[in-house]
């Protein structure tokens, strides 16, 4: 059984590419800095996948 789903793939795919554009920026609302991370990169795009409902496990809470 996958862990992840195809639309949590299509989202991170999405946000390494805008990360690769320097269009990627962290924060709420997009305001912070611009991300430089791989691994920045794909938490972002699992937390936007997340959102829209897609197959994604939840947080590890710490």
């Amino acid at each position: 059984m996958p862990r992840y789903g195809q639309a949590a793939g299509r989202s991170v795919k999405s946000a390494m590419r805008r990360k690769k554009a320097g269009t990627l920026r962290s924060g709420r609302g997009g305001k912070g800095g611009k991300v430089t991370s791989r691994k920045q990169a794909i938490a972002i795009g699992l937390s936007e996948a997340r959102k829209k409902g897609a197959k994604v496990p939840r947080k590890k809470s710490t």
